[in-house]
């Protein structure tokens, strides 16, 4: 996050706002920081309020209110084209800021009552060419529980547990790493997640997640295991430290098994194993899918 004190009050407001109202994410407000910040250094430098060239060295917390209230849709669509033509800044890239621009001009006119209209109102977002997600075919995955499976490999048993979930619920990074020990419901055969804008939902483990889940769980860390600010004594996936699992350290993992299984990592990452889980599941339908879901180690 950029230190408030580098922000103008009105937008500290709006981050606080997000957190707050909008139940955004800590990481969601952190790029609202960032791309509103760039927007606004933008607007020093097109309107001509900074001797600086270079807007990494331009300075915004000094950006009054009045400024913004001039702010045109003119004025930020030339932005959009700044990133284009000097950051080559790709469409998606393009899009997620417009939508950061747009949620913070309607805030700043209906919200904050600070300015009186609102320049972002018509604002569209930029086209971006929609293509096929990337995902690994039946066999693809088969093979990739298979490499994952062997007992030769350290941590193998968690390594599994942590690509079954993967391949069978359609987990996103995020909610693996912050599963609890009491987010799981042997009895029920659920799984309780927390996802996206902090809410929670709730995942049906078939028996090979829970197979997956048990053989793990039968050798996880009992002793040792920190107690920290990421509440790892209650975590469930535990690093070779002892602490709840980050994220890189699950992407290294899966990078790690997919070349075991000699699959392209270039092609193939944890955001494709959602992807796979959902397509699979549509295109086999659940009867045929419980084959690849059944899949349990030696």
């Amino acid at each position: 996050m950029i230190p408030r004190e580098k922000n103008p009050d009105f937008l500290n407001s709006f981050l606080d706002y997000s957190i707050t109202i909008l139940n955004k994410s800590p990481q969601s407000v952190k790029e609202y920081n960032y791309d509103l910040a760039m927007f606004l250094k933008f607007i020093k430098l097109h309107f001509k309020l900074s001797n600086e060239d270079d807007l990494k060295k331009i300075e915004i917390n000094d950006i009054s209110i009045d400024t913004i209230k001039k702010i045109t849709l003119n004025d930020i669509h030339a932005f959009i084209s700044y990133l284009t033509t000097k950051y080559h800044s790709k469409a998606t890239t393009r899009a997620r800021k417009v939508s950061t621009i747009r949620i913070f001009f309607k805030y700043l006119c209906s919200k904050a009552h600070l300015i009186e209209s609102n320049p972002a109102q018509d604002l569209e977002t930029p086209k971006i060419d929609k293509r096929l997600p990337k995902y690994l075919s039946l066999d693809d995955s088969k093979r990739l529980l298979e490499a994952t499976s062997n007992e030769d490999n350290r941590n193998y048993e968690r390594n599994y547990a942590i690509i079954t979930l993967f391949l069978n619920c359609g987990i996103r990074l995020s909610e693996l790493v912050g599963i609890n020990l009491q987010d799981i419901d042997f009895s029920e055969c659920k799984l309780t997640v927390i996802g996206k804008g902090n809410k929670e939902r709730t995942i049906y483990l078939n028996r090979a997640c829970m197979k997956a889940l048990a053989n793990y769980l039968e050798v996880r860390p009992k002793e040792g295991i920190k107690h920290d600010s990421k509440f790892s004594e209650k975590a469930l996936f535990l690093s070779e430290r002892k602490t709840r699992i980050s994220n890189r350290t699950v992407e290294s993992i899966v990078n790690k098994e997919l070349l075991a299984a000699g699959l392209d990592t270039k092609k193939y990452s944890v955001h494709k194993l959602r992807h796979t889980a959902a397509t699979l599941m549509y295109q086999y339908g659940r009867s045929r899918y419980k084959s690849f879901a059944g899949i349990t180690r030696p």
